[in-house]
C-alpha cells in the first residue's frame, strides 16, 4: 500500500483543510490524523468513534503522603523542579515530573510510588469518507512521536485487514519529533507552504528533513497570490533543490465558509480553486505510483 503524508514547515499553511479535501477525493483509502498535540480534522471529517483505547506512556511519580517522613530528599533531587512543598507536606507536580525515578530511588522512607502515565486517548472512528484513525493528547503531556508510531501502526492493520490501497495521513506542523516518526518509510511527503518569509524558511528546514530520511517529497504553495515575489522564490527553491511543484492555489475566502459549515472545501464549493485541487491530487497519486 501506499502511504501520503501532507506536512508543513508552520501552523497556519492550510495542511489540515486540503488533507481533508484530498480525503474527500481519495477512494479506497484510510485517512490517519497524526497531529496528536492538536488535532483538527475531526472539526471538519465529524467522525464516529468505534473504539476507543488508553494511551499509556512512561511514569510519572506520586509521593504517599501517609509515608512521607518530610526529609526533603526529593525536593533537592529533582533537577526539574517537580517537587513542591507547603511546609511539612511534599508533593510532586505531574506537569513538571519528567519521570526519571531519581526521587523514588532515593527516597529513604520508599514513599513515592511509580505508576504508568496516562497519556491520552486514541481511536478508530468511521468518517464519510472513510475509517479515520486519530487521538488526542492531554494538554502537557509528551511522547507524541511514540502515540504517532502507534497511530501508524493501526492505520497500516486496517489497511491490510480491509485490502485498502492508500493511507491518507495529516502530520504535525514543524520538524520535531512527531514529523520524524509521521516521515519514516512514507512513499510520499506532500509539503503545504505559503508564500512569506517564514513560510519559506520552515518550508526549507521540513524540506530538508525529508532529505536527510530519504523521502520523496514535493511542494503545494497555497495562497500564492499573497505575495508573488515570494511565490518565485519558493519555486526557484524547488527548481533548486530537485522538489516538485504539485500546484499553486489562490487565497479563496470560501475556504473558511466550507470549514463553518464543517464540510471539505471539495464538497462544499465547485469553482476554479476546486477544478485546481482535484487536477493536484491528480498529480500527487500519480507521482506515487510512477515510483
Amino acid at each position: 500500500m501506499d502511504e501520503i503524508l501532507i506536512i508543513s514547515g508552520k501552523g497556519g499553511t492550510g495542511k489540515t483543510s486540503l488533507t481533508a479535501a484530498f480525503a474527500h477525493l481519495a477512494k479506497n483509502h484510510v485517512i490517519c490524523d497524526l497531529d496528536v498535540d492538536a488535532p483538527d480534522m475531526h472539526l471538519i471529517l465529524k467522525p464516529e468513534n468505534s473504539q476507543s483505547h488508553d494511551f499509556i506512556s512512561g511514569h510519572e511519580a506520586v509521593i504517599v503522603e501517609e509515608k512521607c517522613e518530610s526529609c526533603g530528599t526529593c525536593l533537592d533531587m529533582c533537577r526539574y523542579d517537580a517537587v513542591k512543598n507547603e511546609g511539612d507536606r511534599y508533593f510532586i507536580d505531574p506537569l513538571k515530573c519528567e519521570g526519571c525515578k531519581v526521587c523514588v530511588e532515593f527516597c529513604p522512607a520508599e514513599a513515592i510510588d511509580f505508576p504508568d502515565r496516562f497519556c491520552g486517548r486514541w481511536f478508530i472512528s468511521d468518517t464519510r469518507f472513510g475509517p479515520m484513525i486519530h487521538a488526542q493528547l492531554f494538554p502537557g503531556e509528551e511522547n507524541s512521536g511514540l502515540l504517532v508510531s502507534l497511530l501508524r501502526k493501526k492505520a497500516k492493520e486496517m489497511a491490510e485487514e480491509k485490502g485498502l490501497e492508500l493511507i491518507l495521513s495529516d502530520g504535525t506542523p514543524g520538524i520535531g519529533c512527531p514529523v520524524i516518526a509521521s516521515l519514516s518509510g512514507v512513499s510520499l511527503a506532500v509539503i503545504v507552504t505559503e508564500p512569506t518569509p517564514s513560510g519559506r524558511h520552515d518550508l526549507e528546514r521540513v524540506a530538508e528533513l525529508c532529505g536527510h530520511f530519504k523521502i520523496p517529497a514535493g511542494i503545494i504553495i497555497n495562497k500564492s497570490d499573497l505575495n508573488e515575489k515570494e511565490a518565485a522564490a519558493i519555486e526557484k527553491f524547488a527548481a533548486d533543490k530537485g522538489l516538485v511543484i504539485f500546484g499553486k492555489l489562490p487565497h479563496d475566502p470560501t475556504i473558511t465558509k466550507a470549514m463553518i459549515n464543517q464540510q471539505t472545501i471539495t464538497e462544499y464549493a465547485d469553482n476554479e480553486f476546486t477544478r485546481e485541487l482535484e487536477g493536484i491530487w491528480k498529480k500527487i497519486l500519480q507521482s506515487v505510483t510512477s515510483r
